[in-house]
């Protein structure tokens, strides 16, 4: 899906979070990157092949 040069990581990169956004719903609480996954503001992911990965927040610091 990626265009872009050099191109993102893919869906199933250790960071494929740092693809582009193309789709921001920020009201919706979600946005779609270049790569084909949806993530959501709590960190969740949803994989283009329909795999869930549960959110990943890192620790507050105290």
């Amino acid at each position: 899906m990626c265009s872009h040069n050099p191109p993102c990581p893919s869906a199933d990169s250790p960071d494929r979070e740092a693809s582009h956004v193309i789709s921001a719903h920020p009201d919706q609480g979600w946005s779609l990157l270049c790569n084909g996954i949806v993530i959501f503001e709590d960190t969740g992911l949803l994989l283009p092949d329909g795999t869930i990965v549960a959110p990943h927040r890192s620790p507050v610091a105290a």
